[in-house]
């Protein structure tokens, strides 16, 4: 585990990020609700890695995901998927980058209950005028497991296939990374291992990148590297997290 003060961490080298960010501050309101929930934040996030962002409600973990994701803009600073810099982007050309560029993968399942499993995996796809490539869709398919539910529709499945689906619909585009918010915060413990075993199993055998935003120390031991938040600044990174040193950080923020 380290801890590095905000101030001292280097830009990180473009080469091998997925995305990555430079001097992020993020402002809501103005005056007496001023609220500053990205102070300054520069962090890359690695290719063919598995990273968890943590930290304490406020922290600014959610709004790291999103201004990093194109879900909202910065106040100032930059980020950048690839080499490209999202605010130099306009809505329309922000959209596309997010439909090439960018899997999601939310709390909510956000299926369309009239299709089924296999027509809500390839929705982007449809949506962006393109058919994928049929034989990744098929692989992704067969490695959550939904080989045999691929007719089924979203109200025929579990609370655990139903993330499965929503796991692979953000797969089948084979996207540059995949941002997570709270992916598994709907689901019971057992079925929540499971899908996490399969975002691990994604990026080492897949070569998926894909940056989680968790409250879980469970979760967060799934991955291959945790950033902790606090005041919209990183104060801990800790590489191959376990669930007692996650705790441990924990504790520390609090004392």
């Amino acid at each position: 585990m380290s801890s590095v003060a905000p101030e001292q961490m280097p830009t990180p080298s473009t080469d091998g990020l997925a995305a990555h960010c430079i001097g992020a501050i993020k402002i809501y309101g103005k005056g007496d609700t001023e609220v500053h929930a990205l102070r300054g934040i520069t962090i890359g996030f690695p290719k063919g890695q598995f990273t968890s962002i943590m930290g304490p409600s406020g922290s600014g973990k959610s709004t790291l995901m999103q201004t990093m994701a194109g879900l909202d803009r910065l106040t100032s600073g930059e980020t950048f998927i690839g080499d490209t810099p999202i605010s130099s982007l306009n809505d329309k050309q922000l959209t596309i980058l997010r439909r090439q560029k960018i899997g999601f993968i939310f709390q909510a399942f956000n299926l369309i209950p009239t299709l089924n499993t296999r027509e809500n995996i390839t929705l982007p796809l449809d949506l962006a005028g393109t058919k994928g490539d049929t034989s990744w869709i098929d692989q992704v398919i067969e490695t959550v497991g939904l080989a045999d539910r691929q007719t089924h529709r979203p109200n025929e499945l579990s609370g655990g296939q139903q993330q499965r689906v929503a796991v692979a619909r953000a797969l089948a585009s084979r996207p540059d990374i995949i941002f997570g918010d709270e992916p598994t915060g709907n689901l019971d413990s057992k079925t929540s291992a499971e899908i996490l075993s399969f975002m691990q199993q994604a990026v080492k055998e897949l070569g998926q990148t894909i940056v989680m935003v968790t409250h879980d120390p469970r979760s967060a031991s799934y991955t291959d590297h945790a950033l902790m938040l606090t005041d919209g600044q990183i104060t801990q990174e800790i590489p191959n997290p376990t669930t007692d040193s996650v705790y441990q950080a924990i504790q520390s923020l609090e004392n």
